[in-house]
């Protein structure tokens, strides 16, 4: 871990490899915090302790895709001990999300077609630790539109990477005041409003792993990931995968 009084945490990664951790050091990054698409907790939190060290923390996450499809609301749960599902009610999700005492960050709110909305953020205020306020696949309206939710609402900001490519990783960050040195201490940072400040770097370079980001998203908001609901025996994160024994069966939109 780093020797200085603060800690700074990517706070959304996608990708997770060599590669990756090698990068996240460079830049500087202390945490970083791995919510894949698409995979259960466990596999998510294995592969987070086998690429976490000394000088790198890796945090396992839950981007959930409450609702259906088309009007999919992503959520950032941290310090899950249970498994949650994709395509549950956004209700269903908070619920549990609750229930577990999970830290809830709202990534890029109101973005695109993925994002809580102002009035979802509102709706559960009390559940929710953190409002994104920078990734790099924002541009600046999205930022502006993001703190004043952010703002509106009363909650803290974070920045992320959002990193979806490797080349992307550490180009954003959150630096908290504090020493975190394991998931539980994450969790307390968001829960208790931890001072922070958003940070991201500047330059050529930075210019151009923005635009690959965004360009990103012609493949992740296509209808390629269909059998992701069509699928429901096979996908992991189905709710209604034999995985997770019919307990979202009451609030799974598919």
């Amino acid at each position: 871990m780093s020797e200085r009084e603060g800690t700074r945490v990517d706070m959304h990664v996608k990708v997770l490899d060599d590669g990756v951790v090698e990068r996240a050091k460079a830049r500087g990054i202390d945490v970083l915090v791995y919510a894949p698409h698409f995979e259960r907790l466990p596999t998510i939190r294995r592969r987070a302790e086998r690429y976490s060290d000394d000088e790198l923390l890796v945090v396992p996450a839950r981007e959930v895709f409450a609702e259906a499809w088309r009007e999919r609301k992503h959520v950032l749960a941290i310090g899950l001990d249970d498994p949650v599902p994709d395509f549950v009610t956004l209700d269903g999700a908070m619920d549990e999300f609750r229930r577990q005492d999970a830290a809830v960050a709202v990534p890029h709110p109101e973005f695109l077609s993925v994002g809580m909305s102002r009035h979802d953020i509102a709706r559960h205020v009390d559940a929710v630790d953190a409002v994104e306020a920078y990734n790099l696949k924002h541009w600046p309206h999205h930022t502006r539109r993001a703190k004043r939710i952010a703002e509106s609402v009363e909650k803290p900001t974070f920045a992320s990477s959002y990193a979806h490519i490797r080349r992307t990783v550490g180009e954003a960050w959150t630096e908290f005041d504090r020493s975190i040195d394991d998931e539980q201490a994450l969790v307390d940072a968001l829960r208790e409003d931890a001072p922070r400040e958003v940070h991201c770097r500047s330059g050529v370079e930075y210019g151009l792993a923005s635009v690959a980001e965004f360009a990103h998203l012609g493949w992740e908001n296509s209808w390629k990931k269909i059998d992701r609901i069509l699928l429901p025996g096979q996908e992991a994160t189905h709710p209604r995968n034999d995985a997770y024994d019919g307990r979202f069966d009451d609030v799974a939109v598919y």
